[in-house]
C-alpha cells in the first residue's frame, strides 16, 4: 500500500470510530468491507504520531438489553456487548498506547452514536487547543455521520476520511454524505 500524504497539523486531532470486531466481517453487525478501512486508518495514526497529534479512539461498550437492540425495540442486533470478543478494537488497528480511548454508547435510557454525545469530548478538545478533527471509522452512516454533525456543531473544522470509512448500505452511505456536506463537513482529499 502506498503512503498517504495527510496534512495534519497542530491544532488537529485524529478520531477513530469504532473499528471493533463486532463491526468487521464475521461480527454481530457486519459492515461490508469494514475491516478494509484499517490498513489506511494505520497510516493516519502512524502519521498523527510523528506529528504529535492526539488520537481519539472510540468505541461502543453496550449492556446487556441496550436500548438500541432489536429485542429492546431498537433497529441493530445485538453487539460490542461490553467485555466481550465483539466489543474489542479489531486487532489489526495498530491503536497506540498514547490514544484515548472514549467509550459511548453505555446508557441504559438511549443510544449515543456520536463521539461528542455526553462524553466531554469537545470539553477536551477546546482545552487541548483543537480546531480541526479528522474522522475516520465505522459505520459511515451511523457514527462517523453523528460524530462528523456533532463536530461541526461544536464549532470544529470536521474533515472525514473517505477511503477510512463504510457505510452500512450504499445508499444510507450516499445521505449521510449529502448531510454531511450539507452541514459543512469536508472530506479531506476532496
Amino acid at each position: 500500500m502506498r503512503h498517504i500524504e495527510t496534512s495534519l497539523r497542530q491544532g488537529d486531532a485524529l478520531i477513530i470510530v469504532d473499528v471493533q470486531n463486532d463491526f468487521c466481517p464475521g461480527g454481530a453487525l457486519p459492515i461490508e468491507e469494514g475491516d478494509q478501512v484499517i490498513p489506511l486508518l494505520n497510516q493516519w495514526i502512524d502519521d498523527a504520531l510523528l506529528a504529535d497529534i492526539p488520537i481519539y479512539v472510540s468505541r461502543d461498550w453496550h449492556p446487556v438489553n441496550h436500548p438500541s437492540f432489536e429485542e429492546q425495540g431498537g433497529p441493530w442486533p445485538s453487539h460490542c456487548l461490553q467485555d466481550t470478543m465483539g466489543a474489542r478494537f479489531h486487532p489489526e488497528l495498530r491503536v497506540p498506547e498514547s490514544a484515548i480511548k472514549i467509550t459511548k454508547g453505555v446508557r441504559f435510557d438511549q443510544d449515543q452514536n456520536s463521539v461528542f454525545d455526553q462524553t466531554g469530548l469537545a470539553v477536551q478538545l477546546r482545552k487541548k487547543n483543537i480546531r480541526r478533527v479528522y474522522i475516520g471509522g465505522l459505520a459511515e452512516d451511523v457514527c462517523v455521520l453523528a460524530s462528523a454533525l456533532d463536530g461541526i456543531q461544536e464549532g470544529f473544522e470536521v474533515l472525514v476520511i473517505p477511503d477510512a470509512t463504510r457505510p452500512v448500505t450504499p445508499e444510507g452511505g450516499e445521505n449521510a454524505r449529502r448531510r454531511m456536506r450539507s452541514a459543512g463537513v469536508r472530506f479531506s482529499g476532496n
